[in-house]
């Protein structure tokens, strides 16, 4: 018998996603119908859970004025939504300039570039942009083959680098390879960083051993060009060590391979710092930024580059449409004025005390909690524990995701078993506290539903 592959997240077409569809409204479930007549089916996607009419802040709203606090955003809503500083920004760009034809720049790109080469520490000084960092991960792939010479590349997997063939090719999640065929050649994938219980049977590799054998594959492969991976996995929180972010810089200066950091969900202050890899004291060849970048207003990327490194002299690595956006470039650099001027950053390690204190002592409460792991304001909650199988653990961790919808709280499941959390980095004390006592409570009533299925089996 074939073996049976759950979704990477919640299944969209499970029993509890049918009893919720069962309570929205007749004109939610109309829309929802509509939305899936003329959108092709995706897992994890189409059929949607709910039609999102405006949003504000860390909360968004349905069209019956429900509010979600909202723990996911795709990692987009660093400032929140709707922030009235990024918004009146971009109007004002509009009335002026909000498109930029190729071979020609503009002030607000060229602002842009600066900044981020103020942010970031030398020699990370040339940037391309581009409209989603999929877009820039091929940018980085391009540049590691011409500087280098070489096409092979190490990732991991589980990783996620975007859904176009290249980063397909270079990430390692099973959910979005199934069914594609085949990949770029010369991907070699390695085991990822397992804070917590390995997905195969033994102890598995530690950052130690994992290093080694990738300095073997570099000894034993002279082709390999780059090193890719996400600073810190974005999905369920996984944290290399210091020893291994500094070997791995150290290998990959010696092999000349380029050492490439996907910071597309973790960077411009997630982790609490502008770049998660300053956590390690080491720099890159190349960061690829994204997401939150284009403050929950508009799809913006970039790829920081070691300047050392611009050598694409008669090959385009991008050249993509809307690569100097005014729009983006504005909706960038209003979003790092806002962190700036509101000192997120300062504010984010209160915050984070105080999110950790209660997960932690939920770990402590509830068996169904295996793992908590935090960096800066991105928390996972792992629902495995020695007398629950992965396969119950996801069901749980599904069950605590409908019931924190009930109560108007949405986050990612990742890995069918961690939830999760991502709020926005300006999020009200008060905000905090409510999405956490839903938490809790959901929590407390799975919990409670899992020790009596366990007393009568």
């Amino acid at each position: 018998m074939s073996k049976v592959f759950r979704g990477e997240g919640d299944v969209n077409q499970s029993p509890l996603r049918q009893a919720w569809n069962e309570q929205l409204s007749e004109e939610t479930t109309q829309m929802l119908h509509e939305d899936a007549r003329f959108f092709l089916h995706q897992s994890l996607s189409t059929p949607c859970l709910d039609i999102i009419e405006r949003a504000d802040g860390a909360a968004f709203y349905n069209v019956e004025g429900k509010r979600y606090m909202d723990f996911h955003g795709n990692a987009v809503h660093h400032v929140g939504y709707q922030h009235p500083r990024v918004i009146e920004a971009l109007k004002q760009q509009l009335d002026t300039l909000s498109f930029s034809p190729r071979r020609y720049t503009n002030k607000p790109a060229i602002d842009l570039a600066r900044r981020l080469a103020e942010l970031a520490p030398n020699p990370l000084n040339k940037s391309l942009f581009a409209p989603g960092a999929t877009s820039a991960i091929g940018m980085a792939l391009k540049l590691a083959r011409i500087t280098t010479g070489k096409h092979k590349t190490v990732s991991m997997w589980e990783s996620f680098h975007g859904a176009s063939m290249d980063a397909l090719s270079v990430g390692g999640e099973a959910h979005f390879r199934r069914q594609i065929g085949p990949l770029l050649p010369g991907a070699i994938h390695v085991p990822p960083i397992q804070n917590y219980r390995p997905n195969w049977e033994g102890a598995g590799l530690d950052d130690r051993q994992l290093a080694s054998y990738i300095e073997y594959l570099f000894e034993q492969d002279a082709d390999i060009g780059a090193f890719v991976m996400e600073t810190v996995r974005n999905t369920d929180v996984q944290l290399p060590s210091q020893a291994f972010m500094k070997k791995i810089r150290t290998l990959c200066t010696e092999y000349d391979v380029k050492l490439i950091f996907d910071e597309t969900a973790i960077g411009m202050g997630r982790t609490g710092r502008w770049f998660a890899f300053e956590h390690y004291d080491i720099v890159p060849d190349m960061v690829v930024l994204g997401k939150g970048l284009g403050g929950a207003v508009y799809p913006m990327a970039a790829l920081l580059v070691d300047e050392s490194l611009d050598a694409a002299k008669s090959t385009s690595l991008g050249h993509y449409t809307h690569e100097k956006s005014p729009l983006g470039a504005t909706a960038a650099m209003t979003m790092i004025d806002v962190i700036h001027e509101e000192r997120l950053l300062e504010r984010l390690p209160v915050m984070e005390t105080k999110m950790k204190a209660r997960l932690e002592a939920w770990k402590q409460r509830f068996s169904l909690i295996g793992d908590v792991r935090h960096i800066g304001f991105l928390f996972a909650i792992e629902l495995v524990t020695d007398r629950t199988t992965k396969e119950k653990a996801a069901g749980a961790a599904e069950a605590v995701l409908y019931h924190c919808l009930d109560h108007g709280l949405s986050f990612k499941i990742s890995k069918r078993n961690v939830l999760q959390l991502c709020p926005p980095l300006n999020i009200s004390d008060e905000d905090l506290d409510e999405a956490l006592n839903v938490l809790e409570a959901a929590l407390v009533t799975v919990q409670q539903r899992e020790e009596n299925t366990y007393a009568q089996s």
